[in-house]
């Protein structure tokens, strides 16, 4: 069995094979940092299983969808062939609003539900966590009138990335966990339960 330092050093390589993977849409490779049956991402835009994920991420890439990752600091707590992972991160998209290119950046953290299948580490739940956003004119010379009805139906941290993504067709959903509140202790609570061997990885619904 691996030690305790080689299973997290090989957690971080599978958070940031994901972000590359991803980022530059190297499909095959992505699909291997989930667990293959038990797989599931949560996002402002989608909510489902990792094939699915996949899937759609890929039309995005193909379409010209630009949102791109970054991670920084990290946090592995692992018991036997489990482990929760939290990862700083930053979710950047580009798109346009009313005409208007934009940049919004969303920090956060990506706090992932991990077991060992077939010997390597795999991504079952990612949940992120969404702390703080941020929207930028792409030309500073540019006017942009942001409609304060549909930027308040967000909750704070990602009240930007909720706004450009709903202009740009997508769904998104409110009550995602936040820096704190009952939704974030909640997820903190359920992996609790997941290292300690709870059935499932909390309820991502």
């Amino acid at each position: 069995m691996p030690s305790h330092a080689e299973d997290k050093v090989a957690i971080r390589e599978l958070v940031e094979n994901w972000v590359v993977w991803r980022d530059a849409g190297d499909w095959n490779r992505f699909a291997t940092v989930w667990h293959p049956t038990d797989g599931w991402m949560t996002a402002t835009w989608f909510q489902g299983p990792a094939a699915k994920f996949i899937e759609v991420s890929r039309e995005g890439f193909e379409r010209g969808v630009s949102i791109l990752h970054t991670v920084g600091g990290h946090s592995a707590d692992i018991a036997g062939d489990r482990a929760v992972a939290q990862t700083k991160m930053t979710i950047s998209q580009r798109a346009t609003i009313d005409d208007v290119e934009v940049d919004v950046v969303c920090t956060g953290r990506f706090y992932d539900f991990c077991a060992r299948h077939e010997g390597a580490w795999t991504i079952v739940r990612r949940q992120p966590i969404y702390e703080k956003d941020r929207l930028d004119l792409v030309d500073p010379a540019a006017r942009l009138d942001l409609d304060p009805t549909l930027l308040g139906r967000f909750p704070s941290g990602y009240r930007h990335l909720g706004y450009l993504q709903e202009k740009a067709g997508f769904t998104v959903k409110t009550g995602l966990p936040g820096l704190t509140g009952e939704v974030v202790e909640r997820l903190y609570d359920e992996g609790g339960k997941w290292l300690a061997g709870s059935a499932t990885p909390g309820d991502p619904h």
